[in-house]
């Protein structure tokens, strides 16, 4: 029961983070789109100085938060420590990227203007985002701390080489040199 602790908290912040990029992928791609054509006096648009850096930081937040998603979901069903090492450094990457669309995010906040609902409900999302994946990287390495929460990174439960066999040998194929 111990041993499954993170990985139950971890399990839900994956599949909200999962939507919420997906949706913040969605919304950045139109608001990208109309600043791209030109529309920036769309309804539902607007924008300022910041408009353009921000949504290229969330698109590229969003697809590296998607593919996070993907690597944790297969770590989540595995749970070691071998399929830790690549939900962990992709969750991190996502996170670091997203504070950077989060940063933008208050500065185009900070300036102010005339902003759309669409841009304004952008911007939001990301801002949770912020929040709920480094809660996610923190669940994920909860075994650093303590191997009771989950796959730690010092855990030597499989894969040590085999043992002392028959006759006095080692059991360890391989060529000599």
């Amino acid at each position: 029961m111990a041993r499954t602790v993170a990985k139950t908290l971890a399990a839900p912040l994956l599949f909200i983070n999962l939507v919420m990029y997906l949706i913040v992928l969605g919304f950045a791609s139109w608001c990208l789109n109309r600043f791209i054509n030109g529309q920036t006096n769309h309804p539902s648009f607007g924008g300022n100085g910041a408009t353009m850096f921000f949504l290229v930081f969330a698109i590229l937040a969003a697809v590296l938060g998607i593919i996070s998603k993907l690597i944790g979901a297969k770590h989540l069903r595995t749970w070691r420590n071998d399929s830790l090492a690549a939900a962990g450094s992709s969750a991190v990457i996502a996170w670091a990227v997203t504070a950077l669309a989060f940063g933008l995010a208050c500065k185009e906040i900070n300036i102010g203007g005339w902003r759309g609902w669409r841009l304004r409900v952008l911007e939001g999302f990301v801002i949770v985002l912020g929040v709920t994946q480094l809660l996610y990287v923190l669940m994920l390495h909860a075994g650093w701390f303590s191997s009771t929460y989950g796959p730690g990174y010092r855990d030597t439960e499989y894969g040590v080489g085999g043992g002392v066999g028959e006759k006095g040998t080692t059991g360890v194929t391989g060529a000599r040199v």
